[in-house]
């Protein structure tokens, strides 16, 4: 299968609607792969042993019913030269010492949902941790995707991969990793199999952001 045409491009940023299978082989590897996968817990039908509701109305995505296979990440893990994935505890990947922790603060503690969220980093050094409450975030109420992250997490992720000019999310959901990356005036790729969130990250992309 030969590239497709971008669902979207602006300067800096292009999205693909597809399989990230069969569209990375097709891209120049990048300096940072940032992404947050399915965890395959049922969060897009409301079936998961963790007891999600059903989300975006009736009709069930199944985007969520099962983790990426071992061939996508091995692609996914060939595609940067750095990577950071959301989500590690769901995951089989290669030993680490440095995890990134989101501490989602007091409000959190002793609740039904996670106090706090992993990711995992491709490169040796200390682990790190982010606290903030994610009801705090402008972009978390009322959020588009069940595991959408909050643009200012994104936007720490990216700092912490140091100089790296050209950012890859093969699982790009709602486009999170590609606001914080035009944020951040740096140049980003999505991929996302759901059309339905390719349209809402074209409108995430297309919003003025407002100075503070």
């Amino acid at each position: 299968m030969s590239l497709p045409k971008p669902y979207y491009e602006e300067p800096g940023i292009t999205i693909y609607h597809g399989d990230c299978r069969e569209i990375l082989p097709h891209l120049p590897k990048v300096d940072l792969v940032l992404t947050d996968p399915p965890y395959g817990i049922g969060a897009s039908s409301g079936v998961g042993k963790y007891g999600i509701k059903k989300w975006g109305g009736s009709k069930d995505l199944k985007w969520d019913e099962a983790i990426p296979t071992r061939e996508a990440f091995d692609i996914v893990l060939a595609s940067g030269s750095l990577q950071i994935i959301w989500g590690m505890n769901y995951f089989q990947l290669p030993a680490t010492r440095k995890y990134l922790v989101w501490d989602k603060g007091a409000g959190f503690r002793q609740r039904t949902f996670a106090e706090c969220e992993l990711a995992w980093c491709s490169w040796d050094g200390n682990s790190e941790i982010y606290t903030r409450d994610p009801l705090a975030c402008r972009d978390y109420k009322g959020k588009d995707h069940p595991t959408q992250k909050p643009i200012e997490l994104f936007k720490w992720c990216i700092d912490i991969a140091g100089a790296a000019k050209t950012i890859l999310d093969p699982f790009m959901g709602s486009g999170t990793t590609l606001r914080a990356a035009k944020d951040l005036g740096r140049q980003a790729i999505g991929i996302e199999i759901e059309e339905k969130y390719c349209e809402i990250a074209v409108n995430r992309l297309r919003q003025e952001v407002l100075p503070l």
